[in-house]
């Protein structure tokens, strides 16, 4: 069985895509770009930024499903400029200051022109 997360507080899919599926204890979370979903609008800053901005937009759909950030097991990300990859790691101490999840990260070329990175994750849910 499979159920489609689609929280109010995260961005709304800009293709044909849910946002994460739940199945057999894990939700799976989709691509996620740095959209500010109070406006539905793309954040374009420094790679700093737009990487906080992609982890809380995560962090509410994994709230949503029934999981969160410590919960993750393995991140995939995607930078358009591997350079970034010093500061997008000094985010990424943010959010997982111990015990962070197994992750892959690789240069890619993103969707828009201003966008430095996208991150899909799985993440486990928590028996209620």
């Amino acid at each position: 069985m499979r159920k489609i997360i689609s929280p109010a507080k995260a961005p709304k899919p800009r293709g044909v895509y849910s946002p994460a599926i739940v199945a057999n204890g894990f939700v799976f979370v989709s691509g996620q770009g740095s959209v500010n979903p109070e406006t539905d609008e793309m954040e374009f800053g420094d790679i700093k930024s737009q990487t906080r901005r992609v982890l809380t937009n995560i962090q509410a759909i994994l709230e949503a499903a029934g999981s969160s950030l410590q919960d993750i097991v393995k991140l995939g990300v995607f930078l358009a400029d591997l350079s970034d990859f010093a500061a997008m790691n000094e985010v990424f101490r943010e959010f997982f200051p111990s015990d962070p999840p197994a992750r892959t990260t690789v240069g890619a070329q993103l969707p828009l022109p201003k966008m430095k990175i996208e991150i899909d994750c799985t993440a486990y849910v928590r028996e209620k």
